[in-house]
């Protein structure tokens, strides 16, 4: 399959697409309308995922230094926190890199593409009970251009000159037009947080599927499903746990032996095992 067609077929595992508008835009694409018909069943019939259970993950990539403030994410493992405890204003769809909405629910540039317009999501809680808000949202842009929160996402923020509210929507002005920067705000430090996560950036306080549990840097992170959580096509599992794992052979041994569900970072030697 293409990676349009592969699109498609998500977007109705997600329930975001009907048969017509599916067979629709998949003909169009130059798909058979047999093929086209057999893989929208196919997708539909794995529409709902299975729900509960732990899921274990064994990732390299974490260090006794890593830190749970978003600004200073470093590795995989707190990328893979992060994601699950937190949102940012945008996403990119896996199979296609466009940009889709999450807490900005849509956008809209000007003529020249120097001064873009987001419509924040309603009805959205942080873990601590809080209401979404501009506010937080302003601030948290704003957090990380400044240089003294030592962001890995400076360099993106550095070509946004003036962040504001409008009303209840954001308003970014830029340096220059760029028709991108959707897909800039998708930066994975850019985990929007209650304040801006200036009083206490580290304590993990998010909008995500899931809340954090406990934090061994460089050891393991546990989480627990948030039964708030605003979307509905995500946090499947009950818990997870994210165990540190640097050692390439203590990894494969902890997947053969069911010890963890996942891992990453799999040596093509050792793919057979």
């Amino acid at each position: 399959m293409s990676d349009y067609t592969n699109y498609l077929a998500r977007q109705v595992m997600l329930g975001k697409m009907n048969r017509r508008e599916f067979m629709g835009r998949a003909m169009a694409a130059g798909v058979a309308l047999s093929t086209a018909g057999t893989l929208f069943a196919t997708s539909a019939q794995a529409q709902e995922p299975k729900r509960g259970g732990a899921l274990k993950l064994g990732l390299e990539g974490g260090s006794a230094t890593d830190s749970n403030d978003p600004a200073k994410f470093l590795s995989q493992v707190m990328f893979c926190i992060g994601r699950c405890w937190g949102d940012m204003l945008v996403e990119s769809e896996p199979l296609t890199g466009l940009p889709v909405p999450a807490l900005a629910e849509s956008w809209a540039p000007s003529a020249d593409a120097a001064t873009w317009t987001f419509k924040i999501r309603k009805g959205v809680k942080f873990h601590d009970g809080k209401d979404l808000t501009i506010d937080d949202v302003v601030k948290t842009l704003q957090r990380h251009t400044d240089e003294k929160s030592e962001s890995g996402a400076l360099g993106v923020m550095k070509s946004i000159k003036e962040i504001k509210a409008d009303g209840e929507d954001l308003v970014l002005v830029l340096t220059e037009g760029n028709a991108d920067l959707p897909l800039l705000l998708t930066d994975y430090h850019l985990v929007i947080q209650p304040g801006g996560g200036y009083d206490n950036p580290g304590a993990g306080i998010g909008t995500g599927p899931y809340k954090l549990s406990s934090f061994e840097p460089g050891v393991r992170a546990t989480l627990e499903k948030n039964a708030d959580d605003w979307r509905t096509d995500r946090g499947f599992v009950d818990s997870i746990e994210i165990i540190n794992m640097n050692d390439a052979t203590a990894r494969i041994a902890a997947l053969s032996s069911g010890q963890v569900h996942y891992i990453n970072r799999v040596d093509p030697k050792t793919v057979n095992l």
